[in-house]
């Protein structure tokens, strides 16, 4: 369904992805984990459009759609839920998550969505007259998250959902994010917390260095002396 391949990206002189392929098929959760500055941001980023990249690949149902504008992408179904959140904080919640359906004009079913946002992130809908800015930091990733189901992607790239939240929380988000999938839409998770990702991921490519330096089953790969080592603290 979603396919990047031999990605190559530099920010000036600097290789940041270095022949990056990964596919994620239809219903599936693929995580990406690895370091900091691994390149799996860069990774996500070049994917919905927001970078281009030097040469390679990005297909979604087989199409070539590197060329294309981010905007685009999201019309193809591509939404992304950027590292840090980015919600627009003097805006509301409501105002927020109506900027995830700015390319749509079907009004009936948007105001569906919208409900089904509500019923899946009851919080946002108690604080929807509320300025985004003054979320928790928990609240804002499900705003964000909201905001990118507003667009009814197929194909949704989350960028470190869990970053900076409390352990509480990063359980509740993963919950969410397997409920996500179970409804239908695919996914594909950049993630520190690779022992949450592995657990909830069908599949799964470790990177290093702008690399993918191995992939394969998620439990499988969790069960690796290398994996454990080195990214579960085994």
């Amino acid at each position: 369904m979603f396919e990047i391949r031999d990605l190559n990206v530099h920010f000036g002189g600097i290789h940041a992805l270095k022949g990056v392929s990964l596919r994620v098929e239809a219903g599936e959760i693929v995580t990406l984990i690895g370091g900091n500055g691994a390149g799996k941001s860069t990774t996500l980023r070049t994917a919905s459009g927001l970078k281009k990249p030097t040469s390679g690949q990005v297909l979604v149902d087989g199409a070539d759609i590197t060329g294309t504008s981010a905007q685009e992408r999201v019309r193809l179904g591509l939404s992304q839920v950027p590292e840090g959140r980015r919600v627009f904080a003097q805006m509301t919640v409501l105002e927020n998550l109506e900027l995830g359906s700015y390319l749509r004009r079907d009004r009936p079913a948007m105001a569906e969505d919208l409900d089904a946002v509500f019923q899946r992130f009851p919080v946002l809908e108690t604080r929807r007259k509320q300025a985004a800015g003054t979320l928790s930091g928990g609240e804002q990733q499900m705003l964000a998250m909201g905001r990118a189901m507003m667009a009814r992607p197929r194909i949704l790239l989350l960028d470190e959902p869990s970053m900076g939240l409390a352990p509480l929380l990063v359980n509740e988000i993963f919950d969410i994010i397997t409920k996500i999938n179970e409804s239908g839409t695919t996914i594909l998770l950049v993630e520190q917390n690779a022992n949450k990702a592995l657990q909830v991921a069908d599949r799964a490519y470790v990177m290093e260095t702008g690399r993918i330096v191995l992939s394969g089953d998620a439990t499988e790969l969790s069960k690796t002396e290398d994996i454990k080592r080195v990214y579960l603290g085994g």
